[in-house]
């Protein structure tokens, strides 16, 4: 099993590559900011920078996450930075990278679980890696439901569905909606049961 200080570590630093090096310069020349996931990790929607792993691929190569994220951009020939259309999210360009390849797989198999349950749920829907979260999501009749690799409120992964507006029952257990931890959704089954059933609770009377 992964050390929770270990995956933080790792999932912050993916995020802020996510961010900095991957949607900002994504959003200059292209003016989109969302992401995907890819195999092995995630990547730009439109751009061709992608993470493998504790790797970034680009078209004229693969760079170690290592370094900073602007070390990490000049080898890839972009400029550093998040993209202008939200708050910064505060990442440090200049801060040590920290990816352990462990950590590493467990967070990219969680977005592909959280992708394969979100597309087997809501078909029709694509689900949008957003780079200011870093959480795998889309919204269907006023509802979003997700996955997020972990964030400052609760550290590790967990799954979420959040009606725009409150709702009340059971069901709903944290102030934004309902919440599963990831080691509570073993399998692309088990995550859509969670998923399914916050439907059915924010589309009840």
């Amino acid at each position: 099993m992964t050390d929770p200080d270990t995956l933080v570590s790792t999932r912050r630093s993916l995020h802020a590559v996510a961010e900095l090096v991957i949607a900002g310069p994504q959003f200059r020349e292209q003016g989109k900011i969302r992401l995907r996931p890819t195999s092995g990790g995630f990547g730009g929607a439109v751009s061709p920078l992608r993470v493998d792993g504790t790797e970034l691929v680009t078209p004229d190569g693969r760079f170690p996450l290592t370094g900073s994220c602007r070390s990490l951009a000049a080898e890839a020939g972009v400029t550093v930075g998040p993209p202008d259309s939200y708050p910064d999210s505060g990442h440090d360009p200049d801060a040590p990278l920290a990816v352990d390849p462990a950590a590493a797989g467990l967070l990219a198999a969680w977005f592909a679980r959280g992708d394969a349950a979100l597309r087997s749920l809501f078909p029709d829907v694509e689900p949008v890696l957003w780079p200011e979260h870093f959480d795998l999501a889309l919204g269907v009749d006023e509802v979003n439901y997700g996955v997020s690799p972990g964030d400052a409120g609760h550290p590790l992964p967990y799954a979420y569905v959040g009606p725009w507006e409150p709702r009340e029952g059971p069901f709903w257990n944290a102030p934004f909606g309902a919440l599963k931890e990831g080691d509570e959704l073993p399998d692309v089954a088990a995550l859509v049961e969670f998923l399914r059933g916050g439907r059915a609770a924010a589309t009840s009377p």
